[in-house]
């Protein structure tokens, strides 16, 4: 009888072992556009490293999720790996769990300088470019409102061009802006985000399905038939 139960026992922790290790990689699977090189394997910071703001909350991965705490101003990573300068589009998801502030701040190269893409910022509801001609996104023209919803994911992607800066929060386009002439910048709180950087300001937020494609073609050329 105790031979029997004891097989009983094996069986069943055997089973149960079997079916954690399938659910596992189901846990850090990273969902992307075809043609895209993911920046984020689901299970590690390989090719980030974590911002040293020193301001900032503790980073860590859990269940396919880049966790980012708030701190007493910027938290984030940033990539430690070569960034294309121009013809590339990034994206991923991103939703903020506690805060009242921007809880995607993308950092990113345009040929030789750095700008900045501000998701939620000023109290939550701005979206728009830092800086251009030396004004914040809540300045300048790229500035726009629009609610989010805590715990809710939203799809952010961003395209460099060699004219224009372009964005899209799922499938509405809330930055279209051309360049030329104008003078691109960053705020000095995100100067450590270079070359690529994801931040948040005295919010915590979770990033998922991180991305890049390069396009050796004009933004008249590109499709948006991966999307």
């Amino acid at each position: 009888m105790k031979y029997l139960l004891l097989i009983a026992i094996f069986f069943f922790v055997s089973c149960n072992s079997r079916q954690s290790s399938k659910s596992a990689p189901e846990e850090t699977y990273q969902e992307i556009p075809e043609n895209a090189v993911a920046l984020f394997d689901g299970k590690s910071l390989d090719g980030w490293e974590v911002t040293g703001f020193g301001t900032g909350g503790p980073i860590r991965i859990s269940a396919g999720k880049i966790i980012i705490n708030m701190g007493d101003g910027c938290s984030g990573i940033n990539r430690t790996e070569e960034f294309p300068k121009i013809n590339y589009e990034v994206g991923l998801e991103a939703r903020k769990t506690q805060g009242n502030d921007f809880f995607c701040g993308l950092t990113f190269p345009v040929k030789n300088t750095f700008c900045s893409l501000i998701v939620g910022g000023w109290g939550g509801p701005v979206i728009g470019l830092s800086t251009i001609d030396g004004l914040d996104a809540s300045e300048n023209e790229t500035r726009i409102l629009k609610n989010f919803t805590k715990g809710q994911w939203y799809k952010i992607r961003l395209r460099v061009d060699e004219e224009n800066i372009m964005a899209w929060i799922d499938d509405e386009k809330v930055v279209d802006f051309s360049y030329a002439d104008r003078k691109l910048g960053i705020r000095p709180e995100v100067t450590l985000s270079k070359p690529f950087g994801v931040c948040t300001w005295m919010t915590s937020a979770e990033i998922k399905n991180v991305w890049l494609i390069e396009f050796p073609f004009s933004n008249h050329e590109f499709s948006n038939s991966h999307f």
